[in-house]
């Protein structure tokens, strides 16, 4: 059983970095595409904008597809998407192109966001689940810590255009990775057990076709508990995006870092979220889970909104923003992976559709906080902090209004479940 949870979590955790590399890898080129492109600042953030909104828009696919197909067929077809993505941004003649396969990219990718999360509901719940799910963020880690590292060296030996052959291998590994080490998790006798159950409650007589989709949806859309809970995270998680789409310009541009200089920097603070997140499991065990996010919500935000304070007041000294950023997003570890399993714990049948949907509300978000900034941009470091502030306020207030005592979800007492194999 260990070993099959270990297995478990490395191939989910590997196929869930697809994203974050397609993200990371070329994050400190983002200067360079512009120069090389004769592209403005915004016109590059726009790479990141135009990905994040294929993540999302994707999932409200990807998700009830897997909940009728299966998980693997879905995930086949979006990482060999993101592999045609990869070679097009590589040869991208002009920014024009170079966005039109990032959206492509982020199609493909968007499997291995959404389904993955499904597949950890598939084979756990409650404490289990969360433990599964820390322990898949410490695997898909490596590519937030590491991948702009490998990106500076890859761009310092051979252009920016490399970080995109770099997106390819991994697509290609995820492939190999999926053939070789993930069984179906979702089989046809489950789904055909599960329709079954529907026709017989309902009377539905297609109750796999999209009718049911559609029903689905309008049973998340009007569950309040799950769009909170959601927003917790969607804004938790535009905070870090915030800082994704303008940390190059800041630290490289405006402090004078070099390529690799702000990928050590980079890498410090995703370590923070990562190590966090490595805690939810034991935290949540003694306060229960919503305790644990609204006292991290109330972290993230005190430490955020000092930043600003700090910032509006002038004092930009970058070992300052980087203390705090770190602290800050440290407490964001403890946000996101616990938000997740809060949203998805009641939605089991459902489990593709809901991540399908969390996603697409969180990068959905996370896109629009990427436009905010863009527009009011100019290098300096304050419209970042200011953006980054902003969302980690968001957090607070959703936490502290669908989490609060007495709220409807029973969550905080759910116990440590077996994982169904």
């Amino acid at each position: 059983m260990h070993q099959s949870f270990l297995r478990t979590a490395l191939v989910l955790g590997l196929l869930s970095a697809v994203g974050p590399l397609g993200i990371d890898l070329y994050l400190p080129a983002l200067p360079l595409i512009g120069q090389d492109l004769q592209a403005s600042i915004g016109s590059v953030q726009a790479s990141l904008m135009i990905f994040f909104i294929a993540l999302g828009v994707g999932q409200l696919v990807y998700g009830p597809v897997s909940d009728m197909l299966g998980r693997k067929p879905p995930l086949y077809f979006g990482l060999t998407l993101f592999a045609i993505g990869s070679v097009g941004c590589a040869f991208a003649p002009n920014v024009e192109f170079l966005l039109f396969m990032r959206f492509f990219q982020g199609l493909g990718a968007c499997a291995c966001t959404v389904i993955p999360r499904a597949v950890v509901r598939d084979l756990y719940t409650g404490h289990e689940a969360l433990r599964m799910m820390s322990t898949l963020i410490l695997v898909f880690s490596v590519a937030p810590i590491l991948a702009p590292l490998l990106g500076s060296f890859l761009i310092e030996a051979l252009g920016w255009r490399s970080s995109f052959w770099g997106m390819l291998g991994a697509s290609l590994l995820g492939l190999l990775l999926m053939a070789t080490q993930l069984r179906e998790t979702r089989p046809l006798a489950v789904r055909e057990a599960e329709r079954g159950a529907r026709e017989a409650r309902d009377g539905a007589v297609n109750s796999g076709n999209w009718s049911v989709v559609r029903q689905s949806y309008r049973t998340l859309l009007t569950d309040r508990h799950f769009l909170g809970v959601v927003f917790i995270g969607a804004f938790g998680i535009s905070a870090f995006f915030t800082y994704l789409a303008n940390s190059s310009f800041v630290l490289i541009n405006h402090y004078g870092l070099t390529p690799r200089q702000f990928s050590i920097a980079f890498a410090s603070n995703a370590a923070a979220f990562i190590g966090m997140s490595q805690l939810t499991s034991r935290l949540s065990r003694r306060f229960g889970l919503k305790p644990m996010v609204r006292m991290a919500a109330h972290g993230h935000a005190a430490v955020m909104l000092t930043l600003l304070l700090l910032f509006a007041l002038g004092v930009e000294a970058l070992p300052v923003m980087l203390v705090l950023l770190f602290v800050g997003f440290g407490f964001l570890g403890l946000i996101v992976p616990a938000s997740a399993i809060l949203a998805l714990e009641s939605h089991g049948p459902i489990a593709g559709t809901a991540s399908a949907l969390m996603g697409t509300l969180q990068f959905g978000t996370g896109a629009l906080m990427i436009a905010i900034s863009g527009q009011v941009a100019n290098g300096a470091g304050l419209p970042m902090i200011a953006c980054i502030a902003g969302a980690s306020a968001m957090t607070w207030l959703f936490a502290q209004t669908t989490l609060r005592k007495g709220a409807s979800a029973a969550v905080d007492d759910v116990t440590s479940a077996s994982a169904r194999t």
